[in-house]
């Protein structure tokens, strides 16, 4: 008989988006597509769109330890996003909107920030598709309360695709790192240490 082989469950999930508006490629999908399969790692490129289901979704049962969102900016450096605002709009022209009526203004980013060093900080992560993905996955890992972290980065569309592809891979294997800790911190806690 047949032996059926297992996946082994998602640890860290990274994430990206396709084509937007004037740009036919997107930065990060490049970026997700060049990074090696490893066992845990769960890797998505989203279409951008304003859809909750699609990022809740992403976040299926178990819920991965640690999630890391790219995005691509105008921006002139890679900077790591630390919060996401309740706020969304299509246009810059449009009115904003609220992600989640009655929801907290903001919430923080939750990855420890020594991970995604030499990143700049910010606080603006914008108010189109990234903010609201990041918004909605720190809303649902907070609904389910689950320890994971979360995390969002940016990177210009025309920053070196190499570098920036060493860049998240360093933080890939520091996420898998942080995820080892969390599952010996749960374990101990289990057994009452």
């Amino acid at each position: 008989m047949p032996r059926l082989s297992r996946k082994p469950p998602v640890r860290v999930l990274l994430y990206g988006f396709g084509p937007y508006r004037k740009f036919t490629e997107n930065i990060t999908a490049k970026i997700i597509e060049s990074l090696a399969l490893r066992p845990g790692l769960g890797k998505i490129v989203f279409p951008v769109r304003f859809q909750r289901r699609q990022f809740i979704d992403a976040l299926r049962t178990p819920m991965p330890l640690m999630v890391v969102g790219l995005g691509q900016s105008s921006r002139p450096r890679i900077e790591v996003e630390t919060r996401a605002i309740n706020r969304r709009r299509a246009s810059k022209t449009g009115a904003p909107r609220s992600i989640t009526a009655g929801g907290d203004p903001w919430m923080p980013a939750t990855m420890p920030l020594s991970m995604t060093r030499p990143a700049a900080k910010s606080i603006n992560a914008g108010d189109y598709v990234c903010n609201f993905s990041m918004y909605v996955m720190l809303e649902e890992i907070d609904r389910q309360a689950h320890d994971g972290r979360c995390a969002f980065v940016h990177i210009p569309f025309d920053h070196d695709l190499q570098a920036a592809c060493r860049y998240v891979e360093r933080m890939v294997g520091e996420c898998f790192d942080l995820a080892d800790k969390l599952e010996r911190d749960r374990a101990a806690k289990r057994l009452g240490g």
